[in-house]
């Protein structure tokens, strides 16, 4: 029996969440790279059986992370097309209601970014991340979809638009990294997000009318 398998108790379900919570730090202050399993364990104030009783590695507990943050996520994402908020005006207003959405994480994004460059050099662990990254954008679709059929568009290439957005939001955070004071990065990222998906999306009454 793997440790995702075990059986979830409440005690078990806390000890995982701190462990969680204490790797973050830790990531956050070492570098995905250079932590290690003791570093976690001492700030979480477990043993390291604790830590195996629950994840087999790094890798797996970074794995676990990643699933919470994007649930997360996806939930505020999931609130934004709801059928209490207002509609959206145009395709601006609709990218400005989804980037409030999505709060600015150096923190996280560096942690990401430092995983991704392990990932790619170990077999295996690449086509899992990418599958995840894959699952996210489908996730998203719907809640594009429910907004730009407000305002009477359609996307017409969700690959390409998938691709674009997330190069475009980790393009925006890369450079706020570098640049925490930034202010273009935060200013034309809406005039950013908004011309990829008008580029990417036409009225709906167009493709209606090539089908008569």
């Amino acid at each position: 029996m793997t440790n995702a398998s075990k059986p979830v108790t409440r005690r078990r379900a806390q000890t995982r969440q701190r462990l969680l919570e204490a790797a973050r730090e830790v990531f956050a202050r070492e570098g995905f790279g250079r932590s290690t399993v003791e570093q976690v364990c001492e700030a979480a104030g477990f043993t390291r059986g604790a830590f195996y009783s629950n994840f087999t590695s790094l890798d797996e507990l970074f794995l676990e992370m990643w699933a919470q943050e994007s649930a997360a996520l996806l939930g505020r994402l999931d609130g934004v097309s709801a059928d209490d908020v207002p509609q959206v005006k145009d395709v601006r207003s609709g990218v400005e209601r989804v980037l409030e959405a999505l709060p600015i994480d150096t923190e996280w994004f560096q942690i990401t970014a430092e995983f991704t460059a392990h990932a790619v050099r170990t077999p295996g662990l690449a086509q899992v991340m990418a599958q995840r990254e894959d699952a996210i954008q489908q996730a998203l679709f719907p809640v594009i979809d429910r907004l730009l059929a407000q305002i009477g568009r359609r996307v017409t290439n969700r690959v390409a638009l998938g691709r674009s957005l997330v190069a475009a939001y980790d393009g925006t955070l890369t450079q706020l990294a570098i640049e925490p004071d930034s202010e273009s990065a935060l200013s034309h990222r809406v005039d950013l997000f908004a011309l990829l998906v008008e580029s990417y999306s036409e009225p709906a009454a167009r493709r209606r009318k090539f089908l008569l």
